[in-house]
């Protein structure tokens, strides 16, 4: 894994698109650019004895008696903001969706579709919030500065922090910027930008995934279907 230069330049092509973006959407996250969006739900877990059991969010809906959408936000879907920090529903979930961290089965087979929707799939770029610990250049994006290093597509699925803690790339793109991967550190959803068929890729898959589009409001509270009281 190598670290970029002090200048940091390889993001600002994201940087620019997003900060030019409306506030709160897709756009704001992942550049306006791709033909295609994606949004990946971030499943939530349950116990079973030592063993933890991904669990999707239409069945979350489902049991709720709400109704699952490609809109949907965790507080719609559970019927409470209890469930996205404390309140679990033994029986159901023990755990909400991790906000701003991809699970890493999640985030390897995501890595796997992707690599074969780009030419350089050896020269991706995956930056990450260390919290400054590093004197190094960041890409300064409107919600977060990111420590930027560059590797294969596989390392979407390594641990990039400090053990014992757990924490996914929070951005990651390749060379030839075929598509685009944001986990932004509030939401319970990756988003990604890509061609057709990437995206195509992506909704074939066993992960819970929607189509998105650029506008596409991402706030918890945003739910349009489900809607649940302002905190």
């Amino acid at each position: 894994m190598e670290t970029v230069g002090r200048t940091a330049p390889a993001g600002r092509w994201i940087a620019e698109a997003v900060r030019a973006a409306p506030p709160e959407t897709v756009a704001a996250l992942v550049p306006a650019r791709f033909p295609a969006y994606a949004r990946v739900f971030h499943p939530a877990v349950r116990y079973a004895g030592d063993d933890d059991v991904f669990v999707r969010w239409d069945e979350v809906a489902a049991a709720n008696g709400t109704t699952p959408h490609r809109l949907m936000q965790w507080p719609g879907v559970t019927g409470s903001w209890d469930h996205v920090s404390e309140a679990d529903q033994p029986g159901l979930w023990n755990d909400a969706p991790a906000e701003g961290h991809l699970v890493e089965h999640v985030a390897r087979e995501l890595a796997g579709v992707l690599a074969g929707q780009t030419g350089t799939p050896g020269e991706c770029w995956f930056g990450w919030d260390d919290g400054g610990a590093a004197d190094l250049p960041r890409l300064r994006l409107p919600r977060v500065d990111l420590l930027l290093v560059r590797g294969p597509v596989q390392r979407a699925a390594v641990n990039f922090a400090p053990e014992p803690r757990e924490q996914s790339a929070a951005l990651w793109w390749p060379a030839d910027r075929a598509w685009c991967v944001v986990t932004d550190p509030a939401l319970m959803s990756t988003y990604v930008g890509a061609g057709v068929d990437a995206v195509d890729a992506l909704l074939a898959t066993r992960l819970e995934v929607a189509p998105a589009l650029p506008g596409d409001p991402v706030p918890p509270d945003s739910d349009p279907v489900n809607p649940v009281e302002p905190r």
